[in-house]
This record gives structure tokens, C-alpha cells and sequence, in this order.
């Protein structure tokens, strides 16, 4: 293992299309100085590893990371704020945290030496989907202790890009500024993007009249038909980014111009997918729970975090010749499903039903409720203008078809209610799609 660099390269190429056996020899290398910075000095890790009679210097493969036990989220919060820190608070230049709105937030701190591989990391992420030096990025993701916006700001500016921090909100001025500043990319959730198609159109601007070819999209799940919707309503490519505070932020993950996955970064963050219920490592292609360990964390390594997030490592070469390996898109979450009448019920299996169906807009609302005892589904979805301002028996036959689609993917029958446009409130960051009202 001589002469391996254990730094960054300015060169994407060099990273994301290194010779297999080169990057196991990296990734061995930076597994065993985060599991004994993490040993040094993380009292729960280390406490975890003593308990299994786990030493650092015994870290000789890849494969012995199964040996270590996962770390889940609720460990950062019963740590909170800086129970998992492995550097001390002078070395720390930022902190971020989740909204913390079902309990203690999340607290995440990067060291000057993070700063720069996050960067460096999202710079990887914008070049796998074309943005070059030149392009106009607005950085629609929000600012402040949410990790998006910085995140993107410093990898745009990374790659030589003009960045402009519009953050979320404002969505006039957001339109503006598409129009009036040349915007060839946009970053934001899937869901706003959606609500600025709708504004646009509202005031008579078509997006495929501007230079904005790029949509940065991600911090919420969506699917294939919100893809297809998004590119033909505004003429642009619509790529899927991947990443979570806990690990880093954005730039975990993105889909390159194949569209068909998404590259981990792996020399930085290594991947494995268990069976969610028997925390069984899982080869190649099979579905299941997405772990990650960090590789070159200093202020707060996670060793084997458990994402909820569900897919499958897609380990054949990608046409676009990288060679780091891809992920499925992920819709779903294992913590995000729901029980019906003992059937599983993911928010994305709806999503995918309603854009199936002619006339229906990208906005929707699940609704959990009890009645007589049993739970039961009820969807509210809007419609077209046109179809809404219809004969009520067009109303009924769109209703129909809805119920219909939805039967057929969830093998479940739900109540669908249609609604007016513009009935359900937009999002300008991360869509609520699931009301549970049950029991109340």
C-alpha cells in the first residue's frame, strides 16, 4: 500500500475513476484512522468497541467493519450536543443541526479540514452532472443549521461556478432571478422546484425559454414520474443528489448523466446494505438498509450509521465510465412506512400511482385516519383546472382512474378526494406529505 494518497486530488478523474484495487487500499487505510480517532476519542465508541474486545490495531480488512456494531440516530441525540465529537471545540470552525422539531436536535461539527472535503466532495457531485466553470448555480436549498445550503454554496464555488444564495422562500424573486441572471442550475428540494414551475407558468414565463438546463434536486425522496414531470414541464435534466448532516451533508451521492444511480463517493464515505431486521451485511444487488461509515471525518466520524434509507448497491460499470460504485435512487425509508390493514404502505408508492394518472398536478396529501376502529388511508390530490371546472362525471371517472392506480400498486383500496388547484399548501423546503391523524 505505498504511495497512496490519503488527501484529495483537484483532479475528479484521478477519484472517481481509480482502479478498484487502488480505492479498497484507500478506503483500508482511512477505515483504520477513523475507527482509532473514533477509539481515542469517543467515549461511546469506544465503550462499543471495548465491550466486543474490539482493538483498533486488530482492523486489518474491509470486512472487518461487520464486526463493529451499528450507530443510529437517536445516538446523537442522547449525546447531545457534542457527546460524539472526536476533536476538541478549538478545532471546530462549524456547526450545523437539524430542526429538532420530534425531540432534541441533531448537532453536527466539521473541522477546517471537513470544510474542504465537503467541498471537495460536492465539487465531485457538480461535475457528475455537467456543471462546469462558467455556469450560473442558484442555490435555492436553505441556509443556516441546515446543511444544503452551505453545502452546495462552497462545492459550486469549488468548481469555478457564480453561485447565487437565494436560499428558499421568495419565490417571486426566486423567478427573477432565474430570468433576469442567465441561471443555467438550480438546487433545491423536488417539491419548491415544483412550486416554481407553477408560479412561472402563472406569470407567463415558460423555463424552457431560459438557459436553465441543470436541477440539482434532493433532502426528500421522489420518484421517477416527479422526474419525468419536472423534466417536461421545465426542459431541464433533473438529477437526484444524496446525503444526510450526520455523515456530512449533501454530496454523499449523485447521479451522473446516465441517470441510472447514483455514485457514492466511496474513498470518503463507505457503503454497506443490511437486512433491516437482522442487521445482515447483504452483497451486491440486494435491497435493503443503507449504512455509512465516514472515511476522513475528523470532528465527528461515524462509524456504520444506519440511514433508514432503502436501496441496493449497483456494482455493475457505469456507462459514463466511473468507477466508483452506484446506488438505486431511494424512495423510501424503512421509517417512513406505514401499516394499513397489515399492509406495508410507503408515501412514494402513492406518489408514483397519482403521476401515473393524466390530469392530476404534483401535489398531494396523505391522510391517516381511524374510523370503527380500523385505520384507513385517504388521499387528497389535486387537479387541473380544467378537469376541476369539468362535468361532474369527468371528475368521477379521474377519481376512478386515481382509486384505481393506487388499488393496483398498494393492493390496498384507499379514499381519494380531489381537490382544487392550489387547495394544498406548498413547501418551500421539505415537503409534508403524510398527516396522521389517527387516534386523535
Amino acid at each position: 500500500m505505498a504511495n497512496i494518497s490519503l488527501h484529495n486530488n483537484d483532479s475528479t478523474s484521478a477519484l472517481d475513476y481509480m482502479q478498484p484495487e487502488h480505492l479498497r487500499d484507500i478506503q483500508l487505510v482511512r477505515l483504520q484512522n477513523t475507527v482509532k480517532r473514533a477509539y481515542d476519542n469517543v467515549e461511546l465508541f469506544r465503550g462499543r468497541l471495548d465491550e466486543i474486545s474490539f482493538n483498533p490495531e486488530d482492523l486489518n480488512s474491509l470486512d472487518d467493519i461487520a464486526k463493529f456494531p451499528f450507530t443510529v440516530k437517536t445516538d446523537l441525540r442522547d449525546t447531545y450536543p457534542f457527546g460524539l465529537c472526536a476533536s476538541p471545540m478549538e478545532d471546530i470552525v462549524r456547526l450545523h443541526a437539524s430542526s429538532g422539531t420530534t425531540g432534541k436536535p441533531i448537532v453536527v461539527a466539521y473541522t477546517q479540514n471537513d470544510i474542504e472535503v465537503w467541498a471537495q466532495a460536492m465539487k465531485r457531485t457538480f461535475a457528475c452532472t455537467g456543471i462546469h466553470k462558467g455556469d450560473v448555480v442558484q442555490n435555492s436549498y436553505g441556509y443556516g443549521l441546515f446543511t444544503g445550503g452551505l453545502g452546495a454554496h462552497y462545492g459550486a464555488e469549488a468548481i469555478g461556478a457564480t453561485v447565487v444564495p437565494t436560499s428558499g422562500g421568495n419565490t417571486q424573486r426566486q423567478i427573477m432571478v432565474l430570468k433576469d441572471f442567465g441561471v443555467s442550475a438550480i438546487c433545491s428540494t423536488p417539491s419548491y422546484f415544483n412550486f416554481i414551475i407553477e408560479k412561472a407558468a402563472e406569470e407567463g414565463i415558460d423555463l424552457h425559454d431560459l438557459p436553465l438546463r441543470v436541477g440539482i434536486f434532493g433532502a426528500e425522496p421522489w420518484t421517477h414520474e416527479m422526474r419525468k414531470r419536472i423534466e417536461t414541464e421545465s426542459g431541464i435534466k433533473a438529477y437526484d443528489i444524496y446525503g444526510l448532516s450526520e455523515i456530512i451533508g449533501p454530496g454523499v451521492g449523485i447521479e451522473c448523466e446516465c441517470q441510472d444511480g447514483l455514485h457514492i463517493f466511496e474513498d470518503l464515505f463507505y457503503p454497506e446494505i443490511i437486512n433491516p431486521d437482522t442487521g445482515e451485511v447483504l452483497p451486491d444487488g440486494e435491497l435493503g438498509e443503507l449504512v455509512l461509515t465516514t472515511l476522513q471525518k475528523e470532528a465527528m466520524p461515524m462509524i456504520r450509521y444506519r440511514t433508514r434509507d432503502i436501496t441496493r448497491i449497483l456494482a455493475a460499470p457505469c456507462d459514463c465510465g466511473r468507477t466508483i460504485r452506484r446506488i438505486e435512487r431511494i424512495s423510501t425509508r424503512s421509517d417512513d412506512m406505514f401499516i394499513i390493514r397489515g399492509v406495508n404502505v410507503f408515501p412514494s408508492q402513492i406518489e408514483a400511482a397519482l403521476l401515473s394518472v393524466e390530469g392530476t398536478l404534483p401535489h398531494y396529501n396523505i391522510i391517516l385516519y381511524t374510523e370503527n376502529g380500523m385505520d384507513n388511508i385517504e388521499v387528497d390530490v389535486e387537479i387541473t383546472e380544467d378537469i376541476f371546472s369539468d362535468k361532474i362525471r369527468a371528475m368521477e371517472s379521474l377519481r376512478k382512474r386515481l382509486s384505481h392506480a393506487i388499488e393496483q400498486t398498494l393492493g390496498l383500496r384507499v379514499k381519494v378526494k380531489l381537490v382544487a388547484p392550489q387547495t394544498i399548501q406548498r413547501s418551500e423546503g421539505k415537503a409534508k406529505r403524510v398527516i396522521d391523524n389517527r387516534n386523535k
